[in-house]
């Protein structure tokens, strides 16, 4: 788990779109798993999202005509080795949930069917933009210990996007980024649970 921070616009959220290739770069190099992505056609991009990344931005992005259990399957549907979608709703505490539709859960309900959704693809890279942006304390911890869960049980690498100062202390690594360019980056030697994490 990798968390970067920086002061508004200092280009974290355009780093991690270069990563997810949403965004395309002018000069230099992105490789991600050894990959070059820089320079990718459009079909190979879109390739290379659906095989290897999960995104979770701040704003969920569900349809809302269709049930918590049809938007993961949205995603189920692209990929070839799947995780199962039950023991990934049990996981996520949405098995009650999987009948509703959007409409009819919380802010952090909704967030874990976001979660869900990227994660049901079984996907390399998790890309987190603002994930707890939206939500109250309480709820944007119940999501961090979520997040840490799914880093524990599946091994998916995260990498999170975010203005929480107190995120920093349960991932691994930290990247500093001012003005563009990371200014510092540190691996965590202290890390925190999740559950204990404070001024969230």
């Amino acid at each position: 788990m990798c968390v970067i921070q920086g002061f508004s616009g200092c280009g974290k959220s355009t780093l991690l779109n270069c990563i997810g290739g949403l965004d395309t770069i002018d000069s230099g190099s992105v490789k991600v798993d050894g990959q070059e992505i820089a320079g990718l056609r459009q079909s190979e991009l879109a390739n290379y999202r659906r095989e290897h990344l999960g995104f979770i931005f701040q704003f969920y992005n569900l349809v809302p005509n269709l049930t918590i259990r049809e938007n993961i399957q949205l995603c189920e549907y692209l990929s070839k080795q799947p995780l199962d979608i039950d023991e990934l709703m049990e996981t996520l505490g949405l098995t009650e949930q999987q009948n509703k539709y959007p409409s009819q859960l919380s802010g952090g309900q909704q967030q874990r069917c976001a979660i869900a959704r990227a994660l049901i693809k079984n996907p390399k890279l998790l890309l987190c933009d603002e994930p707890t942006g939206a939500l109250d304390s309480k709820t944007s911890k119940d999501i961090l210990i979520l997040l840490e869960k799914i880093n524990r049980i599946y091994g998916t690498t995260m990498l999170i996007v975010t203005h929480n100062n107190a995120i920093k202390y349960m991932v691994h690594k930290v990247i500093i980024m001012k003005d563009g360019v990371v200014a510092k980056d540190y691996v965590n030697e202290n890390r925190v649970a999740a559950a204990e994490l404070e001024d969230l």
